[in-house]
């Protein structure tokens, strides 16, 4: 990838693209630094993919549903927003198109929260995500 960042994906679910109230986090399970902190469901983009085809295969691996994606979540890099260890996330709001969202993969719970700035901010999110909530709160205006 473009600047040596490895390109991941992940997706702010939310209730409705059209008239979000919640959003949908996910709290991880491994590595063990990152167990019990919540986060944006997705990961790596594979060769050969785009960035919109990793979502939603990530989003049926990890949650075993069927996503339809909305606008993407500006960062502030042409990737998206820094990750740690040379990594880059782009974001997308989503909903879900088919299925009951799981924790099938990397999750111990999946919870709905109210796009509330208190209520998200409450949550022990993995610190390369939290400035995303801000953005996805701004975004889901």
């Amino acid at each position: 990838m473009e600047n040596g960042f490895k390109q991941i994906v992940g997706a702010a679910i939310v209730d409705s693209l059209t008239r979000p109230t919640r959003l949908l986090a996910a709290r991880r399970s491994a590595p063990e630094h990152y167990a019990g902190m919540w986060e944006f469901p997705g990961g790596k983009v594979e060769p050969g993919e785009s960035c919109e085809e990793a979502l939603r295969r990530e989003l049926r691996e990890e949650l075993g549903v069927d996503s339809r994606l909305g606008a993407e979540v500006e960062g502030p890099l042409q990737q998206g927003w820094p990750l740690a260890a040379g990594a880059a996330m782009r974001v997308w709001l989503a909903e879900v198109a088919a299925g009951e969202p799981l924790p099938l993969e990397d999750h111990d719970e999946l919870r709905w929260v109210p796009l509330d700035a208190g209520q998200l901010g409450a949550l022990p999110w993995i610190p390369a995500d939290l400035p995303i909530v801000t953005a996805v709160l701004e975004a889901a205006r």
